[in-house]
């Protein structure tokens, strides 16, 4: 595979829910992606896209596929409920730092954190967009630094750098 399509492949991986950068730096190292300063911004890019439309459309599409049947139901009830919980947990961490509680809800690579869940539960406590936005693309900055340097140290252990 090229290096072009190498870096396609990140950018798309960086957008889908739950794998996220998180998934798409190591892989992408792991795929052998020598500049880490692009793998960062590429991933980063593709991770920032889908989040001003999540913000508007997000909760929206979830309720009205709610009360659909089969997976289309189900998905949509179970990503309602992330989005509550992560804007309840947000709630509860942040005392008066609600946007510094977001920046740091997304930017700590833990399972079930992120760009996606982390924009739906600002929409759901009714944050202000731009601003949720940009605290939004600074936990997806932080959150690449972590990963490039966690997937460095395990990767090279590993001996696959």
């Amino acid at each position: 595979m090229s290096i072009f399509w190498k870096y396609v492949l990140v950018f798309f991986i960086s957008m889908v829910p739950l794998i996220e950068l998180r998934g798409a730096v190591p892989i992408g190292l792991a795929i052998g992606m020598d500049k880490p300063w692009l793998l960062l911004l590429v991933s980063a890019i593709g991770n920032i896209i889908p989040v001003p439309f999540i913000y508007i459309f997000g909760q929206k599409i979830l309720v009205w596929g709610k009360e659909k049947k089969g997976v289309i139901g189900r998905f949509s009830r179970w990503c309602l409920a992330k989005g509550e919980a992560g804007g309840e947990q947000l709630k509860a961490k942040s005392r008066n730092g609600l946007y510094i509680a977001l920046m740091l809800f997304v930017g700590v690579p833990l399972p079930g954190t992120g760009a996606w869940t982390g924009t739906l539960a600002a929409s759901f406590l009714g944050m202000k967009f731009r601003k949720s936005v940009i605290y939004v693309v600074l936990g997806i900055l932080m959150a690449g630094l972590i990963m490039l340097a966690a997937s460095y140290g395990l990767l090279g252990v590993l001996g696959v750098l």
